[in-house]
């Protein structure tokens, strides 16, 4: 399911827009329902993540060598991860009336990504189209389209402010393991 992007598709330059009134309470209003089951969501959002793009497992030692969804939404390690997901998402969306809070958030996760975890930062552009997916399917006869444009809109948002963090600190793109594929984009979306 891993498609290989061109290098000018990973390097295509994100639109990031602020969030108007109604944006930012249509996400709220979302986010609200759908953080109510943190965990359960939070671990199928990651479930599907490295079923879908499995070169995204690298990063995580305690849980790279699974292969079974089952196995995964099992594992204590992922869970644990799903819940600060979850829970840096919850402090973004909790917060987007104040853009100074939302670029600190995303500035220290881009930050401990690049610099401690040396993740590729297209991770956070496929991770936040699983996210959609799972909220447009959680939601399927409550997601308007004027819903979903504000959450594609702030996918851009996280995904311009993570890529900042990564530049400002000099990210430099990794040379990928021989065993391991190259990073890649969803094949669909926004």
């Amino acid at each position: 399911m891993e498609k290989v992007p061109g290098e000018m598709e990973i390097e295509r330059r994100e639109r990031s827009e602020e969030l108007s009134e109604a944006e930012r309470k249509a996400v709220q209003a979302t986010w609200a329902r759908l953080y109510a089951n943190c965990e359960d969501v939070g671990v199928a959002i990651l479930v599907r993540f490295f079923v879908n793009f499995p070169s995204a497992k690298q990063y995580f030692s305690q849980f790279k060598h699974m292969e079974e969804p089952l196995e995964m939404e099992r594992s204590p390690q992922l869970r644990k991860h799903a819940c600060r997901v979850m829970g840096a998402l919850n402090t973004v969306v909790e917060n987007l009336h104040d853009p100074d809070k939302v670029s600190s958030v995303l500035a220290l996760v881009g930050k401990a990504h690049a610099l401690k975890h040396k993740v590729e930062p297209v991770y956070f552009k496929i991770l936040s189209g699983v996210i959609l997916e799972v909220i447009a399917e959680e939601f399927a006869n409550d997601f308007p389209p004027e819903t979903q444009r504000a959450w594609t809109k702030l996918r851009g948002l996280i995904y311009s402010h993570v890529t900042a963090a990564y530049k400002e600190v000099g990210w430099v793109q990794q040379v990928p393991n021989t065993s391991t594929p190259p990073a890649t984009l969803p094949s669909s979306g926004p």
